[in-house]
């Protein structure tokens, strides 16, 4: 009960679960496991050794709306969604598609179950993100970063380097490289 659309590629010794979805273009890399129900959008990317767990969504639109004469319509999200190689994503986790250019998850970075990642966001490398984190469109997180169960960040922010934001944190401004933040 797969569903692998036209030109999608799929590396060697990849397994697909049941009810899975892999959309046109989609590229999967090799030694990839996709539990059952995920679901890859069109034209997105997963390197080498990535582990979805039963029901992520990788590539589903981003919240993006303009409103005009007081009714809120769609912006088209043309961009992809795109995990290098060695990211593992627990079950239920969304990773949106960014508006134009890409939303990235950096090599070896590890999403717990339940975590949103709006568009074009960017998560650096060897990341861990615990349960229920939401994180909003365009925020660029730095390499090493350690984020606890459910804590939000807003749009547009940096986070920098080693920094460790604790669980139920609200972060709404840029944090320095090593700082720790929490409540």
């Amino acid at each position: 009960l797969c569903v692998i659309e036209s030109g999608a590629s799929i590396g060697e010794n990849t397994v697909v679960e049941a009810g899975s979805f892999v959309g046109r273009d989609a590229r999967i890399g090799e030694d990839c496991w996709l539990g059952p129900r995920s679901v890859i959008g069109a034209y997105c990317v997963l390197g080498k050794r990535v582990r979805l767990q039963p029901g992520v969504i990788i590539g589903g639109d981003g919240y993006g709306y303009d409103t005009v004469a007081g009714r809120h319509e769609k912006i088209p999200q043309l961009g992809i969604a795109e995990l290098e190689d060695d990211v593992e994503v627990g079950a239920g986790c969304t990773i949106d598609r960014a508006r134009f250019s890409k939303t990235l998850i950096g090599e070896g970075t590890k999403l717990d179950n339940l975590v949103h990642v709006g568009h074009n966001v960017v998560i650096g490398k060897h990341c861990l993100v615990v349960a229920q984190v939401g994180i909003s469109g365009s925020t660029v997180i730095g390499n090493n970063v350690v984020i606890g169960g459910q804590a939000g960040l807003a749009g547009h922010i940096k986070v920098g380097d080693g920094a460790k934001i604790g669980g139920q944190t609200g972060v709404t401004s840029d944090l320095e490289p090593g700082v720790a933040v929490w409540g």
